[in-house]
């Protein structure tokens, strides 16, 4: 029997799913995914889209709670769409992305037993964010988006931001302009903020930034204005010092990043001799740390602004070459036979031309970052067919209180 879209529901949840869900089976059999709910968790459920295989549904009442469900921090959980694990205890959290993380491999990946780890913790699970981002309501209210929605939920508070980005977003009053899209938050040292508006417009923008510790910088098509101060941030990892632009990526949990990089250099197996492919290279924040020990380092990124700020970073060392454009462009044309490739693409993962110039190359050891498990699954199954060996796979917890994984997969031949 299929049940209406309009009636409740009770059942029995047992397991976790990829996007912040838990898993159960209806009557009929089909899987349902349920936000907000815990493995092990009896619960009453409202269903919201039926498909022939599975349902979605929305969380009504829990029934009989898992004993580790906690109290949420915060007033805007199951309203606003930026946080997904609050109702859960922070071991849970990290328990959930390990096993999301092998369940995904095996399942997507067709890979038996994969080498899984525990997710390394992060020192903060609350206020870890080095950089946020808002959307605006028509009344200019900063918020954001609902989960599976463009609606833009007004906020009052968030626990996520690092404390200084905290005490200057509320003082924040923006005026609805014309084309205006998104505000960003992004600290650097010293707790210097820089401010960055995103337009779509060709009109100009007045923005007045008043009595505020922070600077300014309008981004717009084809054109960056400084408003005040500088249109860059200094970001340190570890003792050292990183420039990065305002329309370049740079990890929001800076204290995670620094485990990412001892994991990086305590397993590849690098040396004096060693030549180093950094493919997404990004402002070069590997790069920095693996020139200092390999004879030769190349990095391959496609962002302007991020390379501008990889020259000024890599600027120390003599054996380090960057090429601007998409790594399915540069690689084919690059002759060049690197013992140690590290990879790390945007949420889309790997393109094809990309695999399989990693294939041809026959690269020894290759590190994978990756911030998406189901994309990492789909590409390890095409490097394990095509002769690599998945040596281990070693989540970390970059975003404490929401599904997603970063993890760092070492591959050999």
């Amino acid at each position: 029997m299929t049940q209406s879209a309009s009636e409740t529901v009770d059942v029995t949840l047992t397991a976790y799913a990829y996007g912040g869900e838990a898993l159960g089976r209806l009557p009929d059999g089909r899987a349902v995914f349920v936000p907000y709910a815990l493995p092990g968790e009896a619960v009453r459920i409202r269903l919201l889209e039926e498909k022939r295989g599975h349902a979605r549904a929305a969380l009504v009442e829990v029934l009989v709670p898992s004993p580790e469900r906690v109290q949420p921090r915060c007033p805007h959980f199951m309203v606003c769409g930026g946080c997904h694990y609050q109702h859960m205890s922070y071991p849970a959290q990290l328990a959930a992305k390990k096993d999301i993380l092998r369940s995904q491999l095996e399942r997507l990946g067709g890979l038996k037993d994969p080498p899984v780890h525990p997710a390394i913790p992060s020192p903060q699970p609350w206020n870890y964010r080095n950089h946020i981002q808002f959307h605006l309501t028509q009344q200019g209210e900063l918020g954001y988006q609902a989960a599976r929605s463009n609606q833009v939920i007004p906020i009052r508070e968030c626990h996520l931001p690092e404390e200084a980005i905290n005490s200057v977003w509320p003082q924040l009053e923006v005026e609805v302009l014309p084309g205006l899209e998104r505000i960003s938050l992004r600290q650097g040292v010293d707790e210097e903020i820089l401010l960055i508006l995103e337009s779509s417009s060709s009109q100009p923008l007045e923005f007045t930034v008043e009595e505020l510790p922070l600077s300014a910088v309008l981004l717009g098509p084809g054109r960056r204005l400084v408003l005040a101060g500088s249109d860059h941030l200094v970001m340190e990892v570890d003792g050292r010092l990183f420039r990065v632009s305002a329309e370049s990526f740079f990890q929001v949990n800076t204290q995670m990043v620094a485990e990412m990089l001892k994991h990086l250099l305590e397993n590849m197996p690098l040396s004096s001799d060693s030549t180093v492919l950094d493919v997404y290279c990004g402002v070069g924040l590997f790069s920095a740390f693996l020139a200092a020990r390999v004879g030769r380092l190349i990095g391959i990124e496609v962002s302007s602004p991020a390379c501008e700020d990889f020259v000024v970073n890599l600027d120390d060392y003599n054996n380090v070459e960057l090429y601007e454009g998409t790594a399915e462009d540069i690689l084919p044309g690059l002759d060049v036979h690197p013992d140690v490739m590290v990879v790390d693409p945007p949420r889309s993962g790997l393109a094809p031309r990309v695999t399989d110039r990693i294939l041809s190359m026959g690269v020894p050891f290759l590190a994978y970052v990756s911030c998406d498990p189901s994309i990492l699954s789909r590409d390890a199954r095409r490097l394990v067919e095509g002769g690599y060996q998945l040596v281990q796979v070693m989540p970390f917890d970059l975003f404490p209180q929401t599904y997603h994984i970063e993890s760092i997969s070492l591959f050999g031949r």
